[in-house]
Parts: C-alpha cells; structure tokens; sequence
C-alpha cells in the first residue's frame, strides 16, 4: 500500500530491470510485497524470488510486532492471502515465547482454509516440529467458525486436511464446537450447501442412468435446481458467484436475474473484499459467451465494479494520472493499472497520460463505465520500454498531484544524454518544477512491489496496492507524512 519518502535522497540501487532506482528501507519494502503479492510469477521476479525476499525482510526487520500487524492489515483490510500466510509461518519461526504471536496468528485468518494454509506452508519449508505459537494460535482460530464452514474447507483434496490440523494442534473443545469436531474426526461432518457440494450430488444422483439423452436432461434439471438453492437461499458467496456467473448462465437460466441482484448488492460487494480486478476477469469470461442473460450479465458486472469504487475521495486540485505501457506491465500489473486509472479518471476530473518509451496524452469519455475505460487503456498499450524522464519533460501544465502507476522498472539507461541519471528521473522532476511553478504531490504505485523507487524527494510517495482504500490513504498522506506506517501500527494491538 502506500510508503513514502522525506527529503532524504534515499540509498541508490540498481532495479531489476537494470535502471538506476532508490532502496526502500525493509519495513517499507515489506510492505510493498505483502500488498501486491499473489506469490505468482512475475516478469522481473519468481513466487520463490518473492518468498526469498519475504524470508530475508523477516530477518532484518527487528520491530516483529510490526511485522505481525501488517500480515495482519494486508489479510483484513486487503484480502490478501497466500503472501500472509507465508509471513506467519516465517514469523512464528523466528519469534520465540511471545504472547502476542499468537493473538496475531487468530487475527490473520478469518476462513478456516487460512489455517491449512499457513500450516501447510510452515510444513512444507520446516517441518516438525511446529512451534507451540502456531499451534495456540490456530486452535484459537479454530473457535470462530461454525460446522457450515468448517465442513466447507475440510480440504479432503489438499495435502494438509481439517482432520490434520485438530491432530496436530488439539483444540480444547467448547460446548459450541464438541460435536463438530467429534463428527469431523469420525469422517461424519459433511460439507452441506456449498455450490461443490451440491453440483458433485447432481452428478453422483444420475450415475447409474444409462440413456445419455435422458442422463444429460436430469443432470441439468439437478443442476439447475442446486443453483437455485444456493442463490435463493443466498449460501453462495461473492466470489463464487462472480467465479460461477458462466455456469448460473448456462445451467440455470432462470436465476439470472436474481442472481444479478445479489451481483450488485452494495452491502456484500463491500464485505467480499474481492480486488476491483476480479470483475475485469469475470467480464473477459462472459464476454466470451452467447447466452440469454449475458447481455445483462455484462451491464450487472459493469455497474458491480462502479459500485465497488463509487466512495472514492475526490482530491482539491488539478489531478494528473500516468500509466506505465511497458512491455513488463504485460498481464495482472497492467490489468490492475488500466482498472485504477479508469477509476481515478472518472473519480476526479484527472487528466490520463501512459508511457513507454515515450510518454503521450490519452483522451478518454469520462462518461463510459469504469471497466470500459479500463479496457480501452489496455488496448492502447505500446509495450516498449519505461522511460520514466518522459513523463515530466512532456508536461507543461501545472498539476497539484501525478498519479503513477508502474512496476517501477525503469531501464532506459544512457541512451542520451539527457538521461544520464540511469533512468531515474529525479533532475527531469525537478525541471518540470522550475518550468512551471508547480510543486505537486506525487503517487508512485508499486504494482508488482519489487521494492525499488524511482527517485525520491519531498511529496514524493511510492505506493504498493490497488483497493479504493488506497485512495484514503493518499488523503491522509497530504496531511500525514507517517500515515500508513501509523494506520498500520495502531490497527491492532498485540
């Protein structure tokens, strides 16, 4: 999420794409990792490049409370989850007869997949025996979920399973969880409700019919009915119903509609925490399509997204928003970065630059919907390289605020003379300043969180993640030098 830099000209470095950059300190750099991670591939770094780096910040950073609490912020605040649960596991290795480690392994998980999850990892990397900490911890965790949901991630086809954790961690039972665990440890709690469940039973109920013709008429009859129930009874969660809308097109034409409604819900589209890129991919799936509903599928996904970013704080001033075009941005960073500059676009009157090579001036219809913006940016990508002096020697206008939206990996290094500097474009900056009088606040976002800057000054705030609270945040960096590191240190207390 959002790091920043004072006046300080920072320590230089060499970015991944070989460009002159800027070292953040570990805490910032921590940060940067845990909010933009999915623990995938990337272009510049591997998901285990990006889990060696997490295991060296660990090491170095000695506030380990601080620690906690941003795997904390990242899961609760971002919905970030594979990167958080790898940060437990280095965290409860390191840190020895604390109290506190515990309360931070309970706060970290809020599904119960979350505890296969950070005891999978710590399995796979260490081994036994695991630490008391993580135990407590995820035997605290434990208590907080119902027979509904522990059934629902039994995780029968994973390698760690409910079963092992209660073997492993053995929870003292309460009156409100003794019967769930017995019947889970008998094989007797059986998932119930769930749209896996449900379309697994529709198949399992026409196996023995022999004529395909009326076998396939049944199955969709069965399925149809399954997703009936779980729409109409409301038992099928946001994310689920965003991943299945094909399937709910296809197999059960007639809850269409209502399965729209509960799309565009304003109360669950909040409480989901799913990232606004989600619906770009949902969008590319239906598009795909030909069905009855799917006109109204796309309108429905359309107004989804715009709900999920309508509170977006509107900033005094003359905003300006930069996309980075580069062939590195290919794939999830530029998904994300088109679908950020769309919302701020539209949000704040902004003006809308992408670069490359060169930089250029884009002329969107503030008035399309987010997501067609979004779209209209990604097919006018360039895909060249990242010549970040290039935005600020194309500007003339005096802005209050530029918006960056990058990898950070600049690389045009030495090629003329004007770009002696490496890539960074700090004297670039500091022209465009003397040129026109402007001294505007400056967003860089981080989005694949390597870690590097491109140059620091005054105002100048390098950013990791992509959710609208993001934009808050920004708000209070324009009062708050410190804000995010002190949202991040007074979240909870351990």
């Amino acid at each position: 999420m959002a790091k920043f830099r004072t006046k300080s000209e920072g320590t230089k470095t060499e970015n991944l794409a070989g460009g002159t950059a800027f070292k953040e300190t570990p805490k910032l750099e921590l940060v940067s990792l845990l909010l933009t991670s999915f623990v995938q591939d990337k272009f510049y770094r591997t998901a285990k490049e990006e889990l060696k780096k997490l295991k060296e910040l660990v090491n170095i950073i000695p506030e380990k409370k601080f620690i906690a609490k941003a795997a904390i912020y990242a899961r609760q605040e971002f919905g970030m989850r594979s990167i958080t649960h790898a940060l437990i596991g280095e965290l409860v290795r390191i840190v020895k007869g604390e109290s506190w480690t515990r309360k931070a392994i309970n706060a970290v998980v809020k599904r119960p997949d979350d505890m296969l999850e950070i005891l999978g990892y710590y399995g796979a990397e260490y081994g036994k025996p695991i630490p008391n900490s993580l135990k407590k911890g995820l035997s605290d965790a434990l208590g907080k979920f119902d027979a509904y949901q522990i059934a629902k991630y039994r995780g029968e086809k994973s390698s760690v399973k409910m079963v092992d954790l209660l073997n492993i961690v053995h929870p003292k039972p309460t009156e409100k969880n003794k019967d769930i665990f017995t019947k889970l440890m008998k094989d007797e709690l059986k998932s119930e409700g769930t749209w896996e469940t449900k379309l697994t039973q529709a198949g399992q109920k026409v196996k023995d019919i022999e004529n395909i013709e009326e076998k396939e008429e049944k199955l969709k009859e069965l399925k149809s009915d399954a997703w009936k129930d779980l729409i109409v009874s409301k038992k099928l969660g946001y994310f689920a119903l965003l991943r299945n809308l094909r399937n709910i097109l296809e197999q059960a034409p007639d809850m269409v509609d209502k399965a729209l409604e509960l799309l565009i819900d304003e109360n669950l589209i909040k409480k989901s925490l799913v990232l606004p890129f989600r619906f770009t991919t949902a969008m590319q799936e239906i598009e795909k399509t030909s069905f009855g509903g799917t006109r109204n599928t796309i309108v429905a996904l359309s107004k989804a997204l715009d709900i999920s970013v309508q509170n977006v704080p509107k900033f005094d001033g003359k905003t300006l928003v930069v996309l980075d075009e580069s062939s590195s941005m290919d794939g999830k960073p530029m998904e994300i970065g088109s679908l950020f500059s769309a919302v701020l676009y539209k949000s704040n009157n902004a003006d809308m630059m992408m670069f490359t090579d060169d930089s250029r001036f884009i002329n969107l219809n503030p008035l399309d919907s987010t997501i067609t913006i979004a779209k209209q940016l990604v097919k006018d990508q360039r895909s060249m390289g990242t010549n970040f002096n290039s935005i600020f020697q194309r500007l003339s206008n005096k802005y209050d605020r530029i918006i960056i939206l990058s990898d950070m990996q600049g690389w045009m290094k030495n090629q003329f003379s004007f770009m002696a500097d490496g890539g960074s474009p700090s004297k670039s900056f500091a022209d465009y300043k003397k040129r026109t009088g402007a001294d505007p606040y400056v967003y860089s976002f981080d989005l694949a969180g390597y870690g590097s800057l491109m140059f620091p000054e005054r105002n100048v705030f390098a950013i990791a993640g992509w959710s609208e609270k993001i934009l808050d945040v920004m708000k209070l960096l324009e009062q708050d030098r410190n804000a995010l590191i002190n949202k991040i240190e007074s979240y909870i207390e351990l």
